[in-house]
């Protein structure tokens, strides 16, 4: 699958444009309600200019069931904002020289998740549902190269002193979610309905990201350590915790 990735990481980046190289200004956040500007001054983006292209390494650990133990995870994902598109590529440790490899993808408004387990295929997953689910996930890592959320293809609703909601919209595919904020400005939490696949069944479910780390990279002051949790009827699972080791912007290169 390693050769695969670079080869898509490769078209990814071809088919990127290239942004405006104009810094961001305070005019450009004139419009935005005032707990997203508040966030989006305190990362240092004013002053630079939009980011077009990302590539990130992380570490962290992963588990498919609540009574699961936690696996050794590393992964590497590559973004473009305009047009939205990731792909990232996991390694979850099984034992110590067994590993699920997964490849999660959003391009063109398609979703697709392809699991694998040396040669056998344990999940291929496309449609609809990881469409939307996929869309859900860029708009959530946005906290990592914040000058995607001044693009055109979102919508903005201050919801209170220290919350916003955000619709975006790519082609077919919408998603809403509420982002959360601290009164200094740092992003603290994602909250979204997203579609969660449980064997060939997918269910709507809420779906958060509170983040527990900062760091200042390339300049920018972001998050980097939190959680993905499924907030359900039976009650919350935490199934991943990652922390970004390794963050690099407009270098349009796989790893």
């Amino acid at each position: 699958m390693d050769k695969r990735v670079r080869q898509m990481a490769a078209e990814l980046f071809a088919k990127a444009r290239t942004p405006d190289p104009a810094p961001i200004t305070e005019a450009d956040l004139a419009g935005l309600p005032e707990p997203l500007r508040r966030y989006l001054t305190h990362t240092g983006i004013i002053g630079r200019p939009r980011l077009g292209t990302v590539r990130l390494k992380q570490e962290g650990f992963f588990r498919t069931k609540p009574e699961q133990n936690w696996m050794p995870m590393q992964a590497v994902e590559y973004y473009s904002v305009d047009p939205p598109a990731f792909l990232w590529h996991g390694k979850i440790k099984l034992l110590p020289f067994l590993s699920i490899q997964a490849r999660d993808r959003f391009d063109a408004g398609t979703g697709h998740m392809l699991i694998k387990l040396a040669p056998l295929t344990l999940g291929d997953a496309r449609g609809p549902e990881m469409d939307q689910g996929a869309l859900v996930r860029y708009f959530n890592e946005m906290m990592w190269f914040p000058t995607a959320f001044l693009s055109e293809y979102i919508e903005w609703e201050e919801l209170d002193a220290n919350s916003v909601r955000g619709t975006i919209r790519i082609g077919e595919v919408s998603a809403s979610a509420v982002l959360h904020f601290t009164e200094s400005g740092q992003f603290a939490n994602f909250v979204a309905d997203r579609y969660m696949s449980t064997g060939d069944t997918f269910s709507l479910e809420s779906w958060s990201t509170p983040v527990d780390a900062y760091a200042e990279l390339q300049g920018l002051r972001l998050p980097v350590s939190g959680e993905g949790v499924w907030h359900l009827d039976a009650g919350d699972f935490s199934y991943i915790r990652l922390r970004v080791t390794e963050l690099e912007y407009d270098t349009p290169l796989p790893y």
